[in-house]
């Protein structure tokens, strides 16, 4: 590469899977919307976006992980931060130089040493862009006064405060970020892109006998998924229909981590189950639960130990095309994400909300620059909480006229959140990072 077209190249480090960091992701269309060569670096688990493979001026380089279970913890961590270090090291000067070197954190160690290492012998713009706290997410597991703990601590505070520019999720964390290591960020809220949004009911019922075709949760009861019947949905006289005593859907997307306790919506599925024949006006229940995570054969497990038979849930793997569908053809969103900062928010949530989809959030410290209690979903502190909200929300569902009030005042309320979104915000946040 040419010092000439080093001046139209930003590199995008991303130390985790590329198809599971959007934001990143997006970062990467925009900035590739503004005329230059992106190169995105990082591992690729899953599939980027569509967008992102076909787009003529973005490149992806694949990372190779390192795998030694068989090693104890500590060892793997060493070892596991050594390979980082020297393979992310070694792809970034073997692809060439870059005017701007855009790296996400978390993780901080060995990402935030390397890019700036980098940065400093090519004379690189170094931009972080803060998700959260690397140190924060070590914390769940390690005592506050643990070594490793301290000396990543150390490592990220030093070299965060060493970046050309800086952006962060939240107000929360812009004044953190200040007030405890003198870094001055400028908040890039996710907002979601276009291919988040409402959709037909057409475009439903479609959807519905897709996903059919592998769940038959959402077939028609006798099993024979039709075009013109699902679970859900009919066709008579060439309209679509939603069919009156249809089950509730509720969306779920998780990375099956111990910082979002899936035991809460655990507890509250089952207190559903348990409701739905004293009740007496309740709908079945299907729960669509998306993510990949260390966690989530646990959590199978568990759920099919209970041989539910009010309550089915589903656990697709989702392609990036079919995941905003998804979002949109739901009745009511979960959110389990607390955040080990407290400071960022979750992206899952900015997809929901894109959608038109209120949602049901843990509440944490500054979960309401994002979800307003009562005007676009419900925050909750616990499974009762949860189970309570649930319960108002498909009472005599769909013939509740006062859940169907509230539920069109909070669709209205998420069309002026859908107004802005990511394009726009990055040309009005981000944009000018890259112009200099």
């Amino acid at each position: 590469m040419t010092d000439q077209n080093s001046m139209k190249a930003v590199k995008i480090v991303v130390l985790g899977d590329i198809g599971r960091s959007p934001r990143m992701q997006y970062h990467a269309l925009s900035i590739a919307g503004c005329g230059f060569d992106v190169n995105i670096i990082g591992y690729v688990e899953t599939k980027p976006l569509l967008s992102i493979q076909e787009h003529p001026q973005i490149t992806v380089t694949k990372l190779h992980p390192l795998k030694i279970e068989w090693a104890p913890k500590l060892v793997q961590y060493f070892a596991k931060a050594l390979w980082q270090a020297i393979s992310l090291m070694l792809t970034l000067f073997i692809t060439g130089r870059c005017s701007h070197l855009l790296c996400q954190n978390p993780p901080a160690v060995p990402t935030l040493p390397v890019c700036r290492f980098y940065c400093l012998v090519t004379r690189t713009k170094f931009i972080i862009d803060w998700h959260n706290y690397a140190y924060s997410i070590m914390a769940l597991s390690l005592s506050s006064n643990h070594p490793l703990l301290l000396a990543a601590t150390w490592i990220e505070n030093f070299f965060g405060q060493s970046s050309d520019s800086n952006l962060c999720v939240t107000y929360a964390m812009k004044q953190d970020l200040l007030d405890n290591w003198n870094i001055i960020a400028t908040v890039l809220y996710d907002r979601p892109p276009k291919i988040f949004h409402a959709i037909t009911l057409e475009e439903k019922h479609e959807w519905f006998i897709k996903i059919g075709s592998q769940y038959e949760e959402f077939s028609h009861s006798s099993k024979d998924n039709t075009p013109t019947q699902t679970a859900f949905t009919k066709v008579e006289e060439n309209i679509v229909k939603l069919i009156n005593n249809r089950p509730g859907l509720l969306f779920s997307s998780t990375s099956w981590t111990p910082d979002e306790d899936f035991s809460i919506l655990m507890e509250a599925l089952q207190v559903y189950e348990i409701t739905y024949d004293l009740a007496k006006n309740l709908p079945k229940l299907i729960c669509v639960i998306t993510g990949k995570g260390p966690m989530k054969e646990y959590y199978k497990e568990k759920i099919a130990s209970r041989k539910w038979q009010n309550v089915k849930v589903v656990m697709p793997w989702l392609e990036a095309c079919d995941y905003p569908t998804m979002v949109a053809s739901a009745d009511l969103g979960v959110c389990l994400h607390t955040s080990s900062s407290g400071l960022d928010l979750p992206m899952k949530v900015v997809d929901m909300f894109g959608a038109g989809l209120p949602v049901c959030a843990y509440d944490f410290k500054c979960l309401n620059e994002l979800v307003q209690n009562g005007e676009n979903g419900y925050t909750f502190s616990n499974s009762d909480e949860l189970s309570k909200q649930i319960f108002s929300w498909f009472e005599d569902f769909p013939n509740n006229d006062k859940q169907n009030r509230i539920a069109e005042k909070m669709r209205k309320n998420l069309m002026k959140f859908q107004e802005s979104r990511w394009e726009d915000n990055w040309n009005l946040r981000a944009k000018k990072f890259f112009e200099s």
